[in-house]
């Protein structure tokens, strides 16, 4: 689309390099691939996704059987005569419990808990999505504000030259201590404008370094971004079908059905057999009775059967339960539509925003070649006297103000651009093609939801993302840009 090419004008702007910067330059590609496997944020999220994939275990660990042992040894340290038990006994126990029937409670807990993890694992694709739109919104500010601290130089300089050389004037009485006055107090504006553009262009850096893990390097201006629509109805459409929060939103709904049926399976009887056996050894030890010394045979048993459970009255629990469970069913549903809400209200606007940068950008790149002219023009006037420093300052300003703002319009153009595609959920690593090993949350719910060991224990956990302790201070740096004139 010719649209594309409003972005790659801004290349003219931030061409140059840092000073001390290295030769290579850094892509937007990289700074996503980067924090894609660094940032602390989204390795977070990660981990709390493999937290919820347990839940599935869990809830299905109530429907499998369950089976404990014990071991007990008594001595009775005091007997009196006649001695009518053992003096020491050791005893075992086992059992093993197999639910059959619970009404329904593990079943669709299960299932609640298989739903939760799909919520889960959009709400991780959300988290993934979120970060891309800060990177590249820390990314292009970068760029505009190196832009606006390398215009803003610019003007310090030709006002400081504009400066000496009234003063020259004055001095052979060409100009008036006003025109020097005026001149004078438009520096020291304009320097006080580029320390506060250098101050915005640092704290742009920081918050690249917190994002990525490292500081910002002679960046790239990124290439157009594909798969934009045609219409905010497109957008809307795609939004609906894709966002990952607003399925994620849906997923969580699903769920708080099964949470009811569980709750109503609370009512219904439990069913379960069971095997169990002991043994006890006495240990040598024997009974004094009327008869005389008797030694004492170890005692064993086992036993097998099958329990039958119907609850009568539990104080009400049950229906406080399915009350609750109702009632959270009800929430889910209510946010479910307010996500969808704010999918399609956040597409429109970001569509609209889309459209009205890149008008703006045509309007402003209008706006920056007659002010360009404008100045040359008041300038000729001037020598012929018929213009005065002050007008000469002032479309000065202007054509700075003009490029300021084009600046901004395509650092905003892009912004919103990206923020539609995550909102139509097409701004994560795989849409993007990020270079770096992609995490599937599917892989480790399919290494664990088969495990049944109860000493399957996970590794200890050590830190994933680093540390920018060590990251000195953020400086604004000079831009060289071989030839700057502007846009």
């Amino acid at each position: 689309m010719g649209r594309r090419s409003n972005f790659f004008p801004l290349a003219a702007i931030i061409a140059g390099t840092m000073i001390g910067a290295p030769a290579s330059a850094e892509t937007l590609m990289e700074a996503l691939a980067l924090a894609y496997t660094d940032n602390p944020s989204i390795t977070a999220a990660r981990a709390d996704q493999r937290a919820i994939d347990e839940n599935v275990t869990i809830q299905r660990s109530s429907g499998l059987p369950f089976a404990d042992s014990s071991i007990s040894y008594s001595n009775n340290v005091y007997r009196q005569f006649p001695q009518i038990s053992p003096r020491e006994a050791l005893s075992m126990n086992a059992q093993v419990v197999l639910p059959l029937y619970s009404g329904g409670t593990v079943r669709n807990a299960v299932n609640a808990a298989k739903l939760r993890v799909e919520s889960g694992q959009f709400s991780l694709r959300s988290v993934e999505a979120n970060l891309f739109q800060s990177i590249v919104a820390t990314y292009m500010n970068v760029l505009r504000d190196s832009a606006i601290v390398e215009l803003n130089r610019q003007n310090v300089r030709a006002l400081d030259v504009n400066l000496s050389a009234g003063i020259e004037r004055f001095e052979v009485g060409d100009l008036t201590r006003t025109d020097v006055a005026q001149s004078r107090s438009r520096l020291a504006l304009a320097r006080s404008s580029l320390q506060s553009a250098q101050a915005q262009l640092i704290a742009s850096k920081e918050n690249y370094i917190a994002l990525v893990g490292k500081p910002p390097q002679n960046l790239e201006v990124p290439p157009p971004l594909p798969g934009l629509p045609d219409s905010a109805e497109a957008a809307v459409a795609l939004a609906l079908a894709n966002n990952p929060t607003l399925l994620a939103a849906n997923k969580a709904r699903d769920a708080t059905r099964y949470d009811v049926k569980s709750a109503n399976g609370q009512l219904m009887p439990r069913v379960s057999a069971f095997v169990n056996g002991s043994q006890t050894d006495y240990l040598g030890s024997t009974v004094v009775n009327q008869g005389g010394i008797i030694d004492v045979r170890n005692d064993k048993a086992a036993s097998a059967g099958a329990t039958i459970s119907i609850p009568l009255y539990q104080g009400g629990r049950p229906g406080a339960q399915h009350r609750q469970a109702a009632a959270r069913e009800s929430s889910a549903i209510e946010q479910a539509t307010a996500t969808e809400r704010g999918v399609i209200a956040q597409t429109r606007a970001s569509y609209a925003l889309w459209r009205a940068a890149l008008e703006t950008i045509a309007s402003a790149e209008e706006a920056v070649k007659s002010a360009e002219l404008a100045l040359d023009g008041v300038k000729v006037e001037n020598s012929a006297g018929s213009r005065t420093i002050l007008d000469i300052l002032n479309a000065e300003q202007e054509a700075l103000n003009t490029r300021v703002q084009l600046v901004s319009a395509r650092r905003d153009a892009y912004v919103s651009a990206f923020t539609l595609l995550a909102n139509m959920g097409r701004a994560e690593a795989r849409d993007l093609g990020v270079d770096r090993a992609y995490y599937d949350p599917k892989d480790n719910y399919a290494r664990i939801k088969g495990k049944y060991l109860d000493f399957d224990f996970a590794p200890r956990s050590k830190p994933i993302s680093s540390s920018t302790a060590d990251t000195p201070p953020q400086q604004p740096g000079t831009i060289l840009i071989p030839g700057f004139s502007g846009f």
